[in-house]
């Protein structure tokens, strides 16, 4: 999705040709890695210290009214015992609640555009992303556990320098997930889930980066005073270098804050971070403002505005999305 699956990765322009594997970047003996493996582990910390200042129930807390561990695929939870609908996004900040057991769920990006301008030497560089269609399929398999099937159907990219004009298109890389959720699935005060992928290399030459790839998702989601709501969601993954064998680590750290504006629209402000562990890469930021509009139960609309507010991000994004519970 916008922010998740869909920036440069598609195109692997985020790849810098000088990185080498995890285990030789830690053994250099230059401050930068060690100052970046520093922050990156005071940002891991960070929602565990937010979680405990909120005071965390135990999984006992919030249990519902009614024995939902009986429920599974084949035995569906009834329709009076669903959940709120939430999905992963719009931003990049997941959701740590799963699927109903027996229920099935689209998060689909209607229409996303990127833009991004740099400037080398006196030459500027153009690139445009259109995503169209691009979507979650989602199954609630236990009360605590859904499978997740990641889908870019179509996108067509643009890349412009001087005078030349490079135009691709086509089918994207497919995500296969799973996220278990450990509390808070039925209520309490913050939950938190785990989410496991694979990246599988479906995309057409230059979309993707011909890569198998994977990584753990930790969303974690608290409610504030005043119907505020913070979500934090801690990404690692392994990413495949471009010009060499082996991969490397990267990190993604996204903090979202939530209200209820009126009626049945609500609103976000989300902080965006990736860091990658090759060396002379740069961390990309960006500030993600959206708007999430509940039709019914079962049916919502979204949009959003990805702003890069570092040289390496895209200079922004731009998308409008729905979310549909069968």
């Amino acid at each position: 999705m916008p922010g998740h699956w869909q920036s440069r990765e598609l195109a692997g322009a985020y790849i810098y040709a000088n990185g080498g594997c995890l285990i030789d970047q830690l053994r250099q003996s230059n401050g930068l890695i060690v100052t970046r493996m520093r922050n990156v582990l005071f940002v891991l910390l960070a929602p565990t210290m937010l979680a405990v200042a909120a005071g965390v129930e135990p999984p006992s807390a919030g249990k519902p009214a009614v024995d939902k561990s009986v429920f599974n695929l084949f035995n569906p939870t009834p329709t009076e015992h669903l959940r709120e609908m939430d999905r992963d996004g719009p931003g990049s900040t997941e959701s740590p609640y799963t699927v109903d057991a027996g229920h099935f769920q689209v998060e689909l990006t209607l229409l996303a555009y990127t833009h991004d301008r740099e400037s080398f030497d006196g030459v500027t560089q153009r690139f445009e992303e259109w995503e169209i269609a691009s979507m979650n399929l989602k199954l609630g398999l236990l009360n605590q556990l859904d499978a997740q099937l990641v889908l870019e159907p179509y996108n067509l990219h643009y890349e412009r320098e001087g005078g030349n004009r490079v135009t691709r298109r086509g089918f994207g890389d497919t995500t296969f997930r799973l996220k278990h959720n450990f509390w808070g699935n039925d209520g309490g005060r913050t939950a938190f889930a785990a989410t496991p992928y694979v990246k599988f290399p479906t995309s057409q030459e230059g979309i993707g980066n011909r890569g198998v790839e994977g990584g753990l998702v930790l969303p974690l989601e608290l409610e504030l005073p005043s119907d505020f709501w913070l979500g934090w969601t801690t990404r690692f993954d392994a990413v495949r270098n471009e010009d060499k064998p082996g991969y490397h680590a990267e990190f993604v750290n996204s903090v979202e804050f939530g209200h209820d504006l009126f009626g049945n629209l609500s609103g976000y402000l989300e902080f965006f971070s990736a860091v990658s562990t090759e060396r002379d890469a740069e961390w990309e930021g960006t500030f993600d403002p959206g708007l999430i509009y509940k039709v019914t139960e079962n049916l919502q609309f979204n949009v959003g505005l990805n702003i890069g507010v570092t040289r390496s991000a895209d200079d922004w994004t731009a998308f409008v999305g729905m979310t549909w519970r069968y």
